[in-house]
């Protein structure tokens, strides 16, 4: 996709680009959640922010800034990377003067489904629905898998982590436009478990 033909404005393009090269510099590798991750939950944001008549430029910024601490959470340096994350990127706008630091901060530091606070904004409400929305369909499927072959989980211990947490999503979803794309995902996913189940059991 092409950022242009969401956000016109040169200032907010050239911003939202050094915010892209800032934040790939706190990804030393690729994994469940490296930089693909972040960039795919940036694509997300911008279909969603359109839909929803969110301020694409918040919405640019925070989605490229969201997890820049979370590979300092999963080496044990910081306890809640949406937290640090928050604060490494209120520093960066700051050194530019940006104007809506507040907005950003604020969706950065409610993207966590499972900690507080809750977003207020709809910007922070879409960040969150793109985060949770790339953890379901076939996206979703290849992650969880990812995340098992890195942790040295089995194939049944990945498919009760369907059932606890990833077909719980799409009922957390704030927004109408995340809504729709949820349920397309998760049909995906229930139709996948259906067959894989299938297999393991080994039916033809």
């Amino acid at each position: 996709m092409k950022i242009e033909e969401y956000i016109h404005n040169n200032a907010s393009l050239e911003l939202i680009r050094k915010a892209e090269q800032f934040a790939i510099n706190f990804f030393e590798r690729e994994g469940t959640h490296g930089f693909s991750h972040v960039k795919r939950v940036f694509n997300l944001c911008l279909h969603l922010g359109k839909d929803e008549g969110a301020d694409l430029e918040v919405l640019a910024l925070a989605a490229l800034l969201h997890d820049i601490a979370r590979p300092l959470e999963d080496r044990g340096i910081v306890e809640d990377h949406a937290k640090e994350s928050a604060k490494i990127a209120r520093r960066f706008l700051s050194s530019f003067g940006y104007p809506k630091i507040e907005e950003v901060v604020h969706a950065i530091e409610a993207h966590r489904f499972s900690k507080p606070p809750e977003p207020k904004t709809i910007e922070a409400k879409i960040l969150s629905d793109a985060d949770k929305l790339d953890a379901i369909g076939a996206i979703g499927i290849a992650r969880v898998f990812m995340y098992s072959g890195e942790h040295g989980r089995d194939i049944e211990v990945s498919l009760r982590h369907f059932e606890e947490k990833i077909l719980k999503l799409r009922d957390l979803m704030y927004t109408k436009s995340a809504k729709k794309l949820a349920n397309e995902r998760h049909k995906f996913v229930e139709e996948f478990i259906k067959r894989i189940q299938k297999e393991i059991e080994g039916e033809l």
